[in-house]
């Protein structure tokens, strides 16, 4: 195979000595070990450009991932296959694909020889010319900020790290994004239009059935909005299943908006996790394409980056898909 290997060293499980292991099984590999996106910028252009590998392995969280995959596009390099070394802190995609710990996923790797791992197909929300396997606004993309801004008060260390995976974000949920809201200046509200072939929706027993009046040009969705995003991968980190349907219908995205107060999303937060289904107040669709228009400026996040404040958001499904190692599959096969 023809492997390219980048390593982000400012994420979270990012280090020299993940590239010290991909040496090892693969020596052969373009390994590039970068702290910006300016150098992985630098990497694609003189390294894959030229000669745009069959596989490759990205170790960092979404986050990475998602600016991997912009980059590439930006510069015309055909999407490879890609394989997710989960060294991020959400790291939604290296759990729906199964990715096991670096040296236990390239060790499988290398098992292949020169034959592709099995693959899976995944579809990519656009947004702004934009990919990202989920985007969206509400309190994930405020949670996601807060979570930020209460590991910015820890000097880095070990004190550091015990909040920079799921204990962190939860703290930053109780004591910031959840307060905040109790508080704060009343529930946001959305209006979502359907811009592409007539919607879909699912029943009470999970069904896919056609969403009525959601024809091309409709209005599917007014009022109340604690979440409102689209995703082409059921999780948005830490095992939060926020888009249970996703894939559920073929070249479609999975919308959903969760209208539901604080209060109550709060003492319905173990069900949501788990994507319970039905649940109040929770609203899905599958769309080529729609526009969301909120009642003041929200913040947008994609892919786990978030990307500042819109009043308005217009979502469809990329030209473009992406096939990533499914390393469930991998497993059983070199087990």
């Amino acid at each position: 195979m023809n492997i390219a290997v980048m390593v982000n060293l400012r994420a979270r499980r990012g280090s020299e000595r993940v590239g010290g292991m991909v040496q090892r099984f693969f020596p052969r590999a373009r390994l590039a070990l970068t702290r910006s996106l300016e150098e992985a910028r630098t990497w694609i252009s003189e390294q894959l450009r030229p000669n745009p590998p069959t596989l490759l392995l990205a170790g960092g969280g979404d986050g990475t991932i998602t600016g991997l995959l912009n980059e590439l596009r930006l510069q015309g390099v055909a999407l490879p296959a890609i394989g997710v070394l989960p060294l991020g802190t959400g790291n939604a995609w290296a759990r729906v694909t199964g990715a096991p710990k670096p040296a236990v996923a390239l060790r499988q790797l290398a098992a292949c020889g020169e034959r592709l791992p099995p693959l899976r197909p995944f579809s990519l929300v656009r947004l702004e010319n934009r990919v990202a396997p989920f985007a969206g606004t509400g309190w994930d993309s405020e949670t996601l900020q807060d979570f930020k801004d209460h590991l910015s008060k820890f000097p880095a260390g070990p004190l550091r790290e015990a909040n920079a995976g799921l204990r962190g974000y939860m703290s930053a949920l109780f004591t910031r994004t959840i307060p905040r809201h109790l508080f704060g200046n009343g529930q946001l509200r959305v209006k979502v239009y359907n811009l592409g072939a007539p919607a879909l929706t699912v029943d009470a027993r999970g069904n896919v059935v056609p969403l009525p009046n959601g024809e091309t040009g409709a209005l599917l969705y007014e009022g109340p909005a604690g979440v409102a995003g689209a995703a082409t991968t059921t999780e948005w980190g830490f095992g939060f299943k926020a888009f249970p349907f996703a894939q559920a219908v073929p070249h479609r995205l999975s919308v959903r908006v969760y209208g539901a107060g604080v209060t109550e999303a709060t003492l319905n937060m173990r069900r949501l996790w788990r994507g319970h289904h039905p649940m109040p107040h929770m609203h899905d669709f599958f769309v080529e394409r729609l526009r969301m228009e909120f009642d003041r400026d929200v913040p947008l996040q994609m892919g786990g980056d978030l990307m500042g404040l819109r009043r308005s958001l217009e979502f469809d499904l990329a030209e473009e898909s992406v096939q990533l190692v499914d390393w469930r599959q991998l497993q059983r096969l070199v087990a």
